[in-house]
């Protein structure tokens, strides 16, 4: 079992574990790729002006600039799960779920960082700023990251079992699967939601680690509080889950 999942906007501040290097993250041997996307990032956010850097950031102070300009080489690291700290990480509540569960998340969640790509949970990641969509520069992430990763996470994913993309849809562009794999949409009153979307991803991820979820059986059969299936729609290699959420 393989969850995809996407990043947030809010980061955790601080971190106790050593700066990042060739073991911190998943797929080593696309280190050096990812070593040029994080170059180019620590080059730009030491070389901007306030207003490129508070548009790449994506926030209106200027004392929010003094936080994220800093050499990302020497910053520490925490593990990815706990440095997000959005909406749908909340509602997961990482810190508060059994060693087990944690484990559970830790070996099968892949984030897609904006700034670092496809992450496992536990990859070590310092404090940073990237605003969903923003480039760096003429250096665009998603195009960087579709072009040099796509095959080792397919070849990654290929054998992990089944495949469940709770992602935004955004992350597409990091990362099509082409191989079978489940989704998930959330209705409110029979319409799609957005904020409500973010947190059931956590509250369905949290779910699914506190039940050690390993394959696609035990996940429908799953019950989640305040959720209801409606439909599952079939496309292709794709299968669709629709919950609506109870008022």
């Amino acid at each position: 079992m393989t969850i995809l999942f996407a990043p947030s906007e809010g980061k955790r501040p601080g971190g106790t574990l050593p700066p990042v290097d060739e073991g911190a993250f998943c797929l080593p041997e696309l280190y050096d790729r990812r070593l040029e996307a994080i170059r180019r990032y620590d080059d730009f956010i030491h070389e901007a002006d306030t207003q490129d850097l508070k548009k790449l950031f994506g926030v209106k102070e200027e004392k929010l600039l003094t936080r994220y300009r800093t050499d990302i080489f020497d910053a520490p690291t925490m593990k990815a799960v706990e440095r997000y700290d959005g909406v749908a990480y909340d509602h997961l509540c990482y810190a508060d779920l059994s060693e087990k569960a944690r484990n559970y998340v830790d070996e099968h969640l892949i984030i897609f960082s904006n700034l670092f790509g496809p992450i496992c949970a536990k990859d070590r990641i310092p404090d940073y700023k990237l605003k969903q969509g923003e480039r760096i520069g003429d250096f665009v992430p998603e195009k960087f990251y579709r072009e040099h990763f796509g095959e080792a996470m397919t070849a990654y994913l290929r054998n992990r079992g089944p495949i469940v993309d709770l992602r935004a849809g955004f992350y597409e562009k990091f990362y099509k699967i082409p191989l079978p794999h489940i989704t998930m949409k959330f209705l409110k009153n029979g319409k799609a939601v957005s904020h409500w979307a973010k947190a059931y991803r956590g509250i369905v991820l949290k779910e699914m680690a506190k039940r050690a979820i390993m394959d696609e059986r035990s996940l429908m059969a799953m019950d989640v509080e305040h959720l209801s299936v409606v439909e599952i729609i079939e496309r292709k290699n794709r299968k669709e889950i629709v919950y609506e959420i109870a008022p």
